[in-house]
C-alpha cells in the first residue's frame, strides 16, 4: 500500500516534470531548436547538445540564455544529474527522495534562468504558497542553523579554545570581525551561514567531529559522498537563507527545497540525540515559539545590514591565511616572468621585421609567397603578447577556480588550456562529468598539467565515482585508464585496490555458499568493476 508521504512526494515530482517540459518547449526555440511537445529530462539534455552543436559551443547557448560561463555549466550539471537519476518515467512509479530532490534542484535554476532572459515566462510553481508555509520555512531556517552551530559549539571544551581555533584556521581579522558582529561569549553568532556551514564540511573539520554522526544514515545520499551533498545542500540553503533574511517571499520550489534540506540534514543528528551520542537535538530547535522566531530574525537582519547578502559560496575546504598568502606570492612573479617574456618577444618581432625590409632593399626581385587562409577564431584574433589570463579576461571569462571547472564540465580544451597556461590549479573530481562524457582533448589537456594537481588524496573518491559509473553501465575508458595510472599508483593505493577487490571476491564466494545454484549478477559485477579498476592502477 502506498503512503501519504509516497503519494505527496509523487505528485511534487511529477508537476516538477510538467514544470520542466513546459520550460524546454520555451528555452529550445531561444536556441535555434523546434520541438512540438516537451518530453522527459533526457529528452530535454539531448535537445540542449544539440543545440550546442548548432550553435558551436556552450558559451553560445549561454549567450542566448543571458547567462554566464558558470552559470550554464551549473545548469547541465543539473540537468545532467536529474536525467541520470530518472532516464525514463511513467507516471505512478515511486519515486525516490533523491529523484525528488534533484528535481526540485533543476526548477530552481529553471527560475534563475527565467529572471535572467525575459523571453522566458514559464511557471515554476509546484504546490500553494501561503503565510503557514513560510513561517515553517523560518523555523526550519532557524533550526539549522542553531544546530550546526550547536554541532560546532560542542566539538570544543571553551570558547577560548574555539577562538584560538579560528585565529589559526582564518586569521585574526575574521575573529574580530565575527566577535564585533556577534553577541557576547558566542563567536559564532557572529558568523555568517556560509562560514558556519564551512566549519561542518571542512574536509578535516568533518572527519575529525561530525563523520561518526552521519555515516551510517541512509540520508545525504543524493551525491556519492555523504560530506560533499551536505556542502551542496548547505550552498543552497544559503541562498534560501538570503532570500529569507530580506523578508522576500519564498518560492514554493524554494519552500519544497528547504523543507528536504532540512529533513535529510537534521535526522541523523536526531537520531544521534536519541542515542545519547550527541547534546543537539533538532527537534527542540524547531520547536520554538514566536518570540524565539522574531529574535533571531532580528538578529539575522541585523548581521545583515552589517555584513551585506551572503555571497561566499560554502567551500570545500577551509584556506588558513598562510597559504593564501603563499598563492599570491607566485601570481606576482608569474607576471614579472610574462612581461619579461612579452618584452623579448616584442624584440624578436621588431628585429624579424627591420631584417625583412632590409632584405627588401638589396633583393631586385621580392619573392611572392603564396597566401593560405587562415581560420581565425576568437583567441587568434587577441594579440599574441598578452598573457593566459588576459586573453581569459577578454573573452569574458575572470580567472576564478570555478570557471575553469565549468570549463572542464564542458570539455572546452581551449579555456581549458588558457587556465594551465596562467598557472591555475585544478582537482582530480572536476573532471568527473569530462570522464562520463569522454571529452578527450580537455582531458588530455589536463594529464600535460598533472603537475598542477593539486588534490589532496584524490584517488578515493576517484574510485568511488568510477565505480558508481561503471555499475551504471559506463565503460572503463582510456582516459579513465590513464587517470588511474597516473593519479593512483601509488604501491599503498594499489593495495588499498587489491584489498576493496578481495572482498568483493569474499562476498561473491559466500554469496554462492549460501545459494550455489544462483549466481548474484550484482556480486559479479562488482567483482568484475573492482578488477578492471585494480588492473588499471597497476
Amino acid at each position: 500500500m502506498t503512503s501519504a508521504a509516497q503519494l505527496l512526494m509523487r505528485e511534487k515530482f511529477e508537476t516538477c516534470l510538467s514544470v520542466i517540459r513546459q520550460a524546454s518547449l520555451q528555452i529550445l526555440p531561444l536556441l535555434t531548436i523546434k520541438a512540438a511537445e516537451g518530453k522527459d529530462p533526457q529528452w530535454f539534455f539531448q535537445q540542449l547538445e544539440q543545440a550546442r552543436l548548432a550553435l558551436g559551443s556552450w558559451m553560445a547557448v549561454a549567450k542566448r540564455l543571458n547567462l554566464s560561463d558558470a552559470e550554464i555549466s551549473h545548469f547541465t550539471l543539473l540537468l545532467r544529474h536529474l536525467q541520470q537519476l530518472v532516464p525514463e518515467y511513467e507516471s505512478g512509479q515511486e519515486v525516490s527522495h533523491n529523484q525528488l530532490i534533484a528535481a526540485l534542484r533543476f526548477v530552481s535554476y529553471l527560475e534563475l534562468v527565467r529572471a535572467k532572459q525575459p523571453l522566458l515566462g514559464y511557471s515554476t510553481e509546484i504546490e500553494n504558497n501561503d503565510n503557514g508555509q513560510q513561517q515553517k520555512a523560518m523555523r526550519q531556517m532557524r533550526a539549522l542553523e542553531l544546530m550546526f552551530k550547536g554541532l560546532v559549539d560542542k566539538s570544543y571544551a571553551s570558547q577560548s579554545q574555539l577562538v584560538h581555533k579560528l585565529k589559526t584556521q582564518f586569521g585574526a581579522d575574521c575573529v574580530r570581525r565575527w566577535l564585533k558582529n556577534g553577541e557576547r561569549g558566542d563567536i559564532l553568532s557572529g558568523m555568517r551561514f556560509s562560514e558556519l556551514a564551512l566549519m561542518v564540511v571542512d574536509k578535516k573539520e568533518y572527519a575529525n567531529h561530525y563523520a561518526g554522526l552521519f555515516q551510517h544514515a541512509s540520508q545525504l545520499s543524493l551525491l556519492i559522498d555523504q560530506r560533499k551533498t551536505l556542502q551542496t545542500f548547505l550552498d543552497d540553503v544559503r541562498e534560501i537563507r538570503n532570500d529569507l533574511v530580506q523578508q522576500q517571499t519564498l518560492t514554493s520550489v524554494q519552500l519544497a527545497l528547504l523543507d528536504g534540506y532540512y529533513q535529510e540534514s537534521s535526522a541523523a543528528i536526531q537520531r544521534a540525540f536519541d542515542d545519547g551520542r550527541t547534546k543537539v537535538n533538532p527537534a527542540a530547535l524547531l520547536a520554538a515559539d514566536d518570540g524565539q522566531l522574531q529574535s533571531w530574525l532580528a538578529q539575522a537582519q541585523k548581521k545583515y545590514q552589517a555584513t551585506g547578502r551572503d555571497t561566499e559560496e560554502v567551500r570545500d575546504t577551509i584556506e588558513r591565511p598562510d597559504l593564501r598568502n603563499t598563492k599570491r606570492k607566485p601570481d606576482s612573479s608569474e607576471t614579472l616572468k610574462m612581461l619579461m617574456w612579452c618584452a623579448a618577444g616584442v624584440a624578436v618581432i621588431g628585429a624579424a621585421i627591420f631584417g625583412m625590409y632590409s632584405l627588401s632593399d638589396i633583393t631586385d626581385k621580392p619573392a611572392v609567397a603564396k597566401s593560405v587562409p587562415a581560420k581565425n577564431t576568437v583567441l587568434d584574433s587577441l594579440p599574441e603578447t598578452e598573457s593566459a589570463r588576459e586573453k581569459l579576461a577578454n573573452i569574458g571569462i575572470a580567472w576564478e577556480e570555478g570557471n575553469l571547472r565549468s570549463a572542464i564540465e564542458r570539455g572546452d580544451t581551449t579555456v581549458v588550456r588558457l587556465f594551465m597556461l596562467s598557472g591555475m590549479n585544478w582537482k582530480v573530481y572536476y573532471t568527473e562529468s569530462a570522464l562520463a562524457g569522454d571529452y578527450r582533448d580537455a582531458l588530455n589537456t589536463l594529464l600535460q598539467y598533472r603537475s598542477q594537481m593539486d588534490e589532496d588524496n584524490p584517488c578515493r573518491r576517484m574510485v568511488r565515482t568510477l565505480s558508481q559509473a561503471m555499475n551504471d553501465g559506463q565503460s572503463l575508458t582510456a582516459l579513465r585508464k590513464q587517470f588511474l595510472k597516473t593519479f593512483c599508483s601509488a604501491p599503498e593505493t594499489i593495495k588499498r585496490q587489491k584489498e576493496e577487490l578481495n572482498r568483493a571476491k569474499l562476498r561473491l564466494d559466500a554469496q554462492l555458499q549460501r545459494k550455489p545454484a544462483q549466481l548474484d549478477t550484482d556480486e559479479k559485477r562488482a567483482v568484475d568493476i573492482q578488477k578492471a579498476i585494480y588492473d588499471a592502477m597497476r
